[in-house]
C-alpha cells in the first residue's frame, strides 16, 4: 500500500543532491562541491508515467573509512537502501570508475534490490563520450547517461526506475479512503488502539517497547467510512536510537506521516506531554497534517473533580503550537471513548479539505481590519488588498498586501484566528502566504 521509494546513492561528490533536486523539481538538498555536505537522508515526492513515489537523497558512501561522520553517512545511506524499492547508483563521467564506485556497486548487488546505474555530468549533447562505455564493467546492466545540471537523460532514468515498481494498489487511488497515521512514543498503545478499532488482534501488542518495527497498513470499512490505518513504530529520542532497525523504524514513521491525511498523536495519560511527545507532534504539524491528540490509559489515572479538564488544559499548554488539535481521552484496554475516534477523524479531515470562496474570505478580511487596524511602521501603514485560498490539506491562503515587511507575525496570527473563528478549521493547521505588489506568481 505504501508509495514506492527510490534511493539515490553513490560515493561523495558525484552530483547526487543535484540530481535529487532535478527530479524533485525544486532545490531541497544543499549542493556544494565539497564532499560530505549531505549527511542525512532527505525525502521528496515525485511523479512520472502516472506513478507517484518518493525519492531520497543520501550522503556519499565511502566503503572503507574510519572517519566518524563518513561512517554515519554510510549508515544513513544503508537505511535508505533497506527501505527502497529501487536504487539509483550515481557515478560521474569525469573520473571514470573508481575503486569506491566498484565497492558500492558490489554492495548494492549483494542487497538484492533493483539497481539503475546513472552516469552523471554528461552535459554535452551528441554522441556519448567513449569513457561512458567503461561503466558497463560495474556489472549493473546498461548505464544511463544523465546531466543533473541540464536535465538530459532524467526521463530515461525515471522510466528505468518505474519499470521496477510493484503494481499500483487500487486502494491508493480511492479518494474516499482516509489515511490515518497512528504516531507516538514506544509503548503508548498505538497497536492496541488499532486492534480495538478493528475489533481483533491484527497487530502484535507487547509491553516491550519496539515491538512494531515497520509501518503497517490496515484497511478498515465501517458505518463511518473507509480508512487505512498506519501503525508506526514508536519514535524514540535520537540519543536512544542506537539499534539499526530502530533507526529504520523512525524513518518509516516519518514517511507514514507524509502519506497520511490525519495523524493520531498518542500520549500516555500517566506521563502527560513529554519533550519527545512535543517533537513527535511537531513532525505532524510541520507536515501540515490534520491531527487529533489521543490521551491513552485514562483508566489508570486517579480521578478528582475536573481532572480531565485540567489535563486538557495542560496538553493544550504544552502543545501550544498546535492548539487547533482536539484532545480525546481514551482507554484502549476498556474501550472507553474509542468509538468517538471515527467521527473525529471524519471531522478534522473535512476541516482540512474545506474550500472557502474568495468573496466570503474577503468579507472576513474586511471585518478583521475594521476590528483591528493593520500595523504601521515609521509612518507607513500596512494595506491588505485581498485574500484567496489556493490549496487544501492544510488550507492554504494567500494574502496580497503593499509590504510584506509591515505584515508582522502577530497580525498574521490575528488574521488566522479570525479565519478560524469564522469557519472553524478545527484539527488542521492553516498556511498563510504573504505576497506584496510586484511579486512573481
Amino acid at each position: 500500500m505504501s508509495r514506492p521509494l527510490v534511493a539515490i546513492v553513490g560515493r561523495p561528490n558525484v552530483g547526487k543532491s543535484h540530481l535529487f533536486n532535478r527530479l524533485a523539481g525544486r532545490r531541497l538538498s544543499i549542493v556544494e562541491d565539497t564532499p560530505g555536505v549531505t549527511r542525512d537522508r532527505l525525502y521528496a515526492p515525485c511523479e512520472w508515467a502516472g506513478r507517484s513515489f518518493d525519492i531520497v537523497d543520501t550522503g556519499g558512501i565511502e566503503p572503507n573509512t574510519s572517519n566518524e561522520i563518513l561512517l554515519f553517512m554510510r549508515e544513513q545511506a544503508m537505511l535508505a537502501i533497506d527501505a527502497a524499492n529501487v536504487i539509483v547508483l550515481v557515478t560521474e563521467i569525469g573520473t571514470g570508475i573508481t575503486a569506491a564506485d566498484q565497492d558500492v556497486a558490489n554492495m548494492l548487488q549483494r542487497s538484492g534490490k533493483p539497481v539503475v546505474l546513472a552516469v552523471n555530468k554528461m552535459d554535452a549533447t551528441g554522441p556519448n563520450d567513449p569513457a561512458f562505455y567503461e561503466f558497463y564493467n560495474l556489472g549493473l546492466g546498461d548505464p544511463i547517461p544523465v546531466s543533473a545540471l541540464h536535465g538530459h537523460g532524467t526521463g530515461d532514468l525515471l522510466d528505468a526506475c518505474v519499470a521496477h515498481f510493484p503494481p499500483p494498489e487500487e486502494e491508493e487511488d480511492d479518494p474516499d479512503v482516509i489515511r490515518v497515521a497512528v504516531i507516538g512514543k514506544p509503548n503508548v498503545g498505538k497497536s492496541s488502539l488499532i486492534n480495538r478499532l478493528l475489533g481483533e488482534n491484527r497487530v502484535i501488542v507487547a509491553d516491550m517497547p519496539g515491538t512494531t518495527r515497520d509501518a503497517v497498513d490496515t484497511p478498515l470499512e465501517n458505518q463511518y467510512g473507509s480508512y487505512l490505518f498506519i501503525d508506526t513504530a514508536g519514535i524514540r529520542r535520537k540519543s536512544k536510537v542506537n539499534d539499526r532497525v530502530e533507526r529504520f523504524s523512525v524513518m518509516r514513521a516519518q514517511l507514514a506521516i507524509e502519506r497520511s491525511d490525519v495523524c493520531l498523536i498518542m500520549i500516555d495519560a500517566r506521563e502527560g506531554v513529554t519533550e519527545q511527545d512535543t517533537k513527535i507532534a511537531g513532525l505532524a504539524h510541520e507536515a501540515g497534517k490534520a491531527s487529533i491528540i489521543v490521551v491513552n490509559k485514562w483508566d489508570l489515572v486517579e480521578k478528582e473533580t475536573n481532572t480531565m479538564e485540567r489535563m486538557r488544559q495542560a496538553v493544550k499548554r504544552d502543545l501550544s503550537f498546535m492548539d487547533y488539535a482536539p484532545v480525546l481521552f481514551i482507554s484502549c484496554l476498556t474501550g472507553q471513548r474509542t468509538g468517538r475516534i471515527f467521527e473525529m477523524i471524519n471531522a478534522v479531515n473535512e476541516q482540512a479539505s474545506m474550500r472557502i470562496s474568495t468573496g466570503t474570505l474577503n468579507n472576513v478580511l474586511a471585518d478583521a481590519q475594521a476590528r483591528q487596524q493593520p500595523p504601521t511602521d515609521k509612518g507607513r501603514r500596512l494595506k491588505v488588498y485581498y485574500m484567496t485560498q489556493t490549496g487544501v490539506k492544510p488550507p492554504h491562503f494567500v494574502i496580497f498586501c503593499n509590504s510584506r515587511e509591515l505584515f508582522h507575525f502577530s497580525y498574521q496570527r490575528y488574521i488566522e484566528n479570525r479565519i478560524r473563528a469564522a469557519f472553524g478549521l478545527e484539527g488542521t493547521p492553516v498556511k498563510l502566504t504573504i505576497r506584496q505588489k510586484g511579486d512573481q506568481e
